[in-house]
């Protein structure tokens, strides 16, 4: 078995695991009398949903042909990812101002494990829109690559 084999039927199991957690916390939710316990397992079952749908976009990158992106489409998720690093920022500075004036040990782990949360998206983003913008120059180089690269002299007068 290769590599990518192995690494598939490694995905593929890892879906059905995090699907059968969100089935099973979905099926013990109503039943949680605690609303911060309740809220806590239904963010990991929302977590747990999130895992199993990542791991069938890796399944996908490994198993299909994806086409290039046009610079059109390439922009708006730039734009898009660049917002929402920025609603980001704003999450994690009003929890960290706030953090210190909480005196509730429990408000406070929620807190907590929200910002945590918030920092990953955050960092994950960051490197998300790092990605584009390479993706978008490699792009820009690669149209004045096929644009010059048979024209002789490359646009200089006579050579």
């Amino acid at each position: 078995m290769s590599s990518v084999e192995k690494l598939l039927e490694f995905i593929r199991e890892q879906i059905k695991v995090e699907r059968e957690i969100v089935r099973s916390l979905e099926e013990s939710l109503p039943r949680i009398g605690s609303p911060a316990v309740a809220t806590v397992l239904k963010g990991i079952s929302h977590d747990s949903m999130k895992h199993a749908e990542m791991y069938e976009a890796v399944e996908m990158m490994l198993t299909r042909s994806r086409p290039p992106l046009s610079h059109e489409t390439l922009h708006e998720q730039r734009e898009l990812i660049e917002r929402h690093i920025e609603y980001e920022s704003r999450l994690i500075r009003r929890i960290e101002e706030i953090l210190p004036q909480v005196g509730d040990e429990k408000v406070r782990l929620i807190l907590n494990a929200i910002l945590a949360d918030e920092r990953r998206h955050h960092e994950l983003l960051k490197r998300i829109l790092d990605f584009i913008v390479r993706a978008e120059a490699v792009t820009y180089e690669d149209e004045w690559d096929m644009i010059w690269r048979d024209v002789p002299f490359h646009g200089s007068p006579g050579g």
